[in-house]
Protein backbone atom coordinates (compact mmCIF):
# COMPACT_ATOMS: atom_id res chain seq x y z
CA UNK A 1 0.00 0.00 0.00
CA UNK A 2 2.29 2.83 -1.29
CA UNK A 3 -0.47 5.50 -1.02
CA UNK A 4 -3.25 4.96 1.63
CA UNK A 5 -5.91 7.30 0.72
CA UNK A 6 -9.67 7.30 1.20
CA UNK A 7 -10.17 7.63 -2.59
CA UNK A 8 -9.57 3.47 -2.71
CA UNK A 9 -7.58 3.59 -6.24
CA UNK A 10 -7.97 0.76 -8.24
CA UNK A 11 -7.96 -2.78 -7.10
CA UNK A 12 -4.14 -4.40 -6.32
CA UNK A 13 -2.94 -7.88 -6.51
CA UNK A 14 -1.62 -9.22 -3.43
CA UNK A 15 1.63 -10.17 -3.73
CA UNK A 16 2.08 -11.84 0.04
CA UNK A 17 -0.30 -12.94 2.29
CA UNK A 18 -0.08 -13.95 6.48
CA UNK A 19 -1.75 -17.20 7.31
CA UNK A 20 -4.30 -16.29 9.49
CA UNK A 21 -5.61 -20.28 10.02
CA UNK A 22 -4.20 -23.47 8.55
CA UNK A 23 -6.78 -25.93 7.99
CA UNK A 24 -4.84 -29.54 6.78
CA UNK A 25 -7.94 -31.31 6.25
CA UNK A 26 -10.14 -28.38 4.88
CA UNK A 27 -13.36 -26.81 6.06
CA UNK A 28 -15.59 -29.55 8.66
CA UNK A 29 -18.81 -30.73 6.77
CA UNK A 30 -21.60 -30.99 9.64
CA UNK A 31 -23.12 -33.90 7.33
CA UNK A 32 -19.47 -35.58 7.65
CA UNK A 33 -17.63 -34.34 10.22
CA UNK A 34 -15.17 -37.89 9.82
CA UNK A 35 -14.29 -36.97 6.37
CA UNK A 36 -11.27 -35.58 5.25
CA UNK A 37 -10.61 -32.48 2.67
CA UNK A 38 -7.85 -30.94 0.89
CA UNK A 39 -5.96 -28.51 2.80
CA UNK A 40 -6.55 -25.03 2.50
CA UNK A 41 -5.77 -21.45 4.12
CA UNK A 42 -7.41 -18.21 5.01
CA UNK A 43 -5.13 -15.46 4.74
CA UNK A 44 -4.89 -11.74 4.69
CA UNK A 45 -3.14 -9.43 2.06
CA UNK A 46 -0.22 -7.58 2.72
CA UNK A 47 -0.80 -4.70 0.53
CA UNK A 48 -4.74 -3.95 0.82
CA UNK A 49 -5.55 -6.31 3.88
CA UNK A 50 -7.44 -8.38 1.06
CA UNK A 51 -8.96 -11.36 2.80
CA UNK A 52 -7.82 -14.16 0.41
CA UNK A 53 -8.08 -18.11 0.23
CA UNK A 54 -5.22 -20.36 -0.81
CA UNK A 55 -4.23 -23.54 -1.09
CA UNK A 56 -0.58 -25.02 -0.17
CA UNK A 57 1.46 -27.36 -2.84
CA UNK A 58 1.41 -31.17 -1.85
CA UNK A 59 3.74 -31.79 1.06
CA UNK A 60 4.21 -28.52 2.48
CA UNK A 61 2.00 -27.61 5.75
CA UNK A 62 1.28 -23.53 6.42
CA UNK A 63 1.87 -21.80 10.20
CA UNK A 64 -0.12 -19.50 11.88
CA UNK A 65 1.42 -15.76 10.89
CA UNK A 66 3.18 -17.00 8.34
CA UNK A 67 4.30 -14.58 5.20
CA UNK A 68 4.29 -16.47 2.23
CA UNK A 69 4.08 -15.22 -1.32
CA UNK A 70 1.49 -15.39 -3.54
CA UNK A 71 2.22 -13.30 -6.98
CA UNK A 72 2.38 -14.33 -10.38
CA UNK A 73 5.96 -15.15 -10.11
CA UNK A 74 7.38 -19.12 -8.78
CA UNK A 75 5.77 -19.94 -5.70
CA UNK A 76 7.51 -22.09 -2.86
CA UNK A 77 4.77 -22.96 -0.91
CA UNK A 78 1.31 -21.90 -2.04
CA UNK A 79 -0.47 -23.94 -5.14
CA UNK A 80 -3.24 -22.00 -6.09
CA UNK A 81 -5.11 -18.44 -4.96
CA UNK A 82 -8.61 -19.79 -4.85
CA UNK A 83 -9.86 -16.45 -4.40
CA UNK A 84 -11.57 -13.32 -2.56
CA UNK A 85 -12.63 -14.65 1.26
CA UNK A 86 -15.72 -12.85 2.81
CA UNK A 87 -15.37 -11.94 6.21
CA UNK A 88 -18.49 -13.67 7.48
CA UNK A 89 -16.88 -16.93 6.29
CA UNK A 90 -13.46 -16.08 8.69
CA UNK A 91 -12.78 -19.20 11.19
CA UNK A 92 -12.55 -18.31 14.71
CA UNK A 93 -8.85 -18.41 14.71
CA UNK A 94 -8.97 -16.19 11.58
CA UNK A 95 -10.64 -13.88 13.66
CA UNK A 96 -8.67 -13.64 16.45
CA UNK A 97 -5.55 -14.03 14.43
CA UNK A 98 -6.71 -11.07 12.63
CA UNK A 99 -6.14 -8.35 14.95
CA UNK A 100 -2.61 -9.02 15.11
CA UNK A 101 -2.07 -9.76 11.33
CA UNK A 102 -3.11 -5.64 10.65
CA UNK A 103 -1.24 -4.74 13.12
CA UNK A 104 1.70 -6.60 12.38
CA UNK A 105 1.54 -5.22 8.93
CA UNK A 106 0.79 -1.58 9.64
CA UNK A 107 4.00 -1.92 11.86
CA UNK A 108 5.90 -3.11 9.44
CA UNK A 109 5.09 -0.32 7.26
CA UNK A 110 5.91 2.66 9.47
CA UNK A 111 6.90 5.02 7.11
CA UNK A 112 3.74 4.70 4.81
CA UNK A 113 1.35 5.60 7.25
CA UNK A 114 3.19 8.26 9.56
CA UNK A 115 3.37 9.56 5.62
CA UNK A 116 0.10 9.26 5.57
CA UNK A 117 -0.44 11.26 8.55
CA UNK A 118 1.61 14.00 7.49
CA UNK A 119 -0.03 14.14 4.41
CA UNK A 120 -3.52 13.13 4.61
CA UNK A 121 -6.34 16.34 3.59
CA UNK A 122 -9.66 17.21 4.37
CA UNK A 123 -12.61 14.94 3.95
CA UNK A 124 -15.20 18.39 3.79
CA UNK A 125 -15.86 21.63 5.43
CA UNK A 126 -17.40 19.86 8.03
CA UNK A 127 -14.68 16.59 8.95
CA UNK A 128 -11.17 15.91 8.57
CA UNK A 129 -10.17 12.52 7.02
CA UNK A 130 -8.27 11.88 10.46
CA UNK A 131 -11.42 11.96 12.18
CA UNK A 132 -12.32 8.62 10.16
CA UNK A 133 -9.80 7.04 12.56
CA UNK A 134 -11.27 5.59 15.84
CA UNK A 135 -9.44 7.55 18.31
CA UNK A 136 -9.20 10.72 16.67
CA UNK A 137 -11.48 13.93 17.79
CA UNK A 138 -11.77 17.30 16.33
CA UNK A 139 -8.59 18.61 18.99
CA UNK A 140 -6.66 15.64 18.31
CA UNK A 141 -7.20 16.41 14.47
CA UNK A 142 -6.45 20.05 14.60
CA UNK A 143 -3.13 19.43 17.03
CA UNK A 144 -2.03 16.77 14.25
CA UNK A 145 -2.38 19.82 11.41
CA UNK A 146 -0.66 22.30 13.64
CA UNK A 147 2.12 19.84 14.34
CA UNK A 148 2.68 18.53 11.57
CA UNK A 149 2.96 22.21 9.63
CA UNK A 150 6.03 22.78 12.36
CA UNK A 151 7.86 19.77 10.71
CA UNK A 152 6.69 16.76 9.61
CA UNK A 153 5.92 13.79 12.06
CA UNK A 154 9.68 11.21 11.75
CA UNK A 155 7.90 7.91 13.54
CA UNK A 156 4.63 6.41 15.72
CA UNK A 157 6.41 7.65 18.73
CA UNK A 158 7.26 11.51 17.74
CA UNK A 159 3.45 11.13 16.90
CA UNK A 160 2.76 10.52 20.02
CA UNK A 161 5.11 12.62 21.76
CA UNK A 162 3.88 15.74 19.93
CA UNK A 163 -0.29 14.99 20.24
CA UNK A 164 -1.06 14.12 24.04
CA UNK A 165 -3.67 11.73 24.66
CA UNK A 166 -3.60 10.79 21.59
CA UNK A 167 -3.07 6.85 21.96
CA UNK A 168 -1.24 4.28 20.03
CA UNK A 169 -1.29 5.04 16.55
CA UNK A 170 -0.61 1.24 15.64
CA UNK A 171 -3.79 0.71 17.36
CA UNK A 172 -6.32 2.91 16.27
CA UNK A 173 -5.28 2.52 12.39
CA UNK A 174 -5.59 -1.75 13.04
CA UNK A 175 -9.28 -0.76 14.75
CA UNK A 176 -10.11 1.29 11.12
CA UNK A 177 -9.03 -1.48 9.05
CA UNK A 178 -10.72 -4.05 10.90
CA UNK A 179 -14.18 -1.91 10.46
CA UNK A 180 -13.39 -1.47 7.19
CA UNK A 181 -13.21 -5.47 6.70
CA UNK A 182 -16.13 -6.10 8.82
CA UNK A 183 -18.79 -6.49 6.07
CA UNK A 184 -21.49 -7.66 8.85
CA UNK A 185 -21.61 -3.89 9.87
CA UNK A 186 -23.80 -1.85 8.45
CA UNK A 187 -21.69 0.73 6.94
CA UNK A 188 -23.18 4.15 7.99
CA UNK A 189 -21.48 7.39 8.32
CA UNK A 190 -18.06 7.35 9.11
CA UNK A 191 -18.09 3.63 8.45
CA UNK A 192 -19.02 4.00 5.12
CA UNK A 193 -15.96 5.26 3.83
CA UNK A 194 -13.01 2.88 2.57
CA UNK A 195 -9.20 4.57 3.53
CA UNK A 196 -7.11 1.34 3.52
CA UNK A 197 -8.91 -1.74 1.86
CA UNK A 198 -10.92 -2.04 -1.20
CA UNK A 199 -14.30 -2.18 -1.81
CA UNK A 200 -15.59 -5.61 -1.04
CA UNK A 201 -17.82 -7.04 -4.43
CA UNK A 202 -21.03 -7.11 -1.91
CA UNK A 203 -20.79 -3.09 -1.01
CA UNK A 204 -24.50 -1.49 -1.80
CA UNK A 205 -22.65 0.86 -4.43
CA UNK A 206 -21.84 -1.82 -6.49
CA UNK A 207 -25.08 -3.65 -6.53
CA UNK A 208 -26.73 -0.08 -7.21
CA UNK A 209 -24.12 0.39 -10.16
CA UNK A 210 -25.24 -3.21 -11.52
CA UNK A 211 -29.21 -2.64 -10.69
CA UNK A 212 -29.07 0.52 -12.48
CA UNK A 213 -27.61 -0.89 -15.49
CA UNK A 214 -29.90 -3.67 -15.40
CA UNK A 215 -33.01 -1.13 -15.28
CA UNK A 216 -31.39 0.95 -18.13
CA UNK A 217 -31.69 -2.23 -20.37
CA UNK A 218 -34.89 -3.22 -19.63
CA UNK A 219 -36.19 0.79 -19.98
CA UNK A 220 -34.50 0.31 -23.38
CA UNK A 221 -36.16 -2.82 -24.26
CA UNK A 222 -39.57 -1.18 -23.43
CA UNK A 223 -38.83 2.04 -25.80
CA UNK A 224 -37.90 -0.10 -28.50
CA UNK A 225 -40.45 -0.40 -30.76
CA UNK A 226 -42.36 -3.22 -31.68
CA UNK A 227 -41.39 -5.23 -34.85
CA UNK A 228 -44.74 -6.38 -36.55
CA UNK A 229 -42.69 -8.33 -38.94
CA UNK A 230 -40.35 -10.83 -36.54
CA UNK A 231 -43.43 -12.97 -35.55
CA UNK A 232 -44.96 -12.71 -39.21
CA UNK A 233 -44.89 -16.03 -41.19
CA UNK A 234 -44.28 -15.93 -44.75
CA UNK A 235 -46.63 -16.26 -47.36
CA UNK A 236 -46.13 -19.16 -48.27
CA UNK A 237 -49.01 -19.18 -51.12
CA UNK A 238 -47.74 -15.79 -52.75
CA UNK A 239 -44.31 -17.49 -52.68
CA UNK A 240 -45.56 -20.66 -54.73
CA UNK A 241 -47.99 -18.93 -57.21
CA UNK A 242 -44.90 -16.82 -57.87
CA UNK A 243 -42.60 -19.69 -58.62
CA UNK A 244 -45.64 -21.75 -60.78
CA UNK A 245 -46.44 -19.32 -62.88
CA UNK A 246 -46.19 -20.51 -66.27
CA UNK A 247 -43.40 -18.75 -68.42
CA UNK A 248 -44.87 -16.81 -71.33
CA UNK A 249 -42.99 -16.79 -75.20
Amino acid sequence: MDNPNIDNPAPKKEENVIILDYLKFGYINPERPTARGKPIAQALGVDKFTLIEVTPKQGIDLEIHEKVYIGSGKRDKINRVKGLLDYEKLTATSRIELEYAIKEIIQSKEEIYIKFFNEIDSLNIKMHKLELIPGIGKKHTQMILEERKKEPFKDFEDLKKRVPLLGDPVDMLAKRVSLELDTTQVKRGKKKYYMFTQVPSKHPSNKKRYRRGRNNRNRNNRNRKPNKNRNKKPNNKANNKATNKPKTE
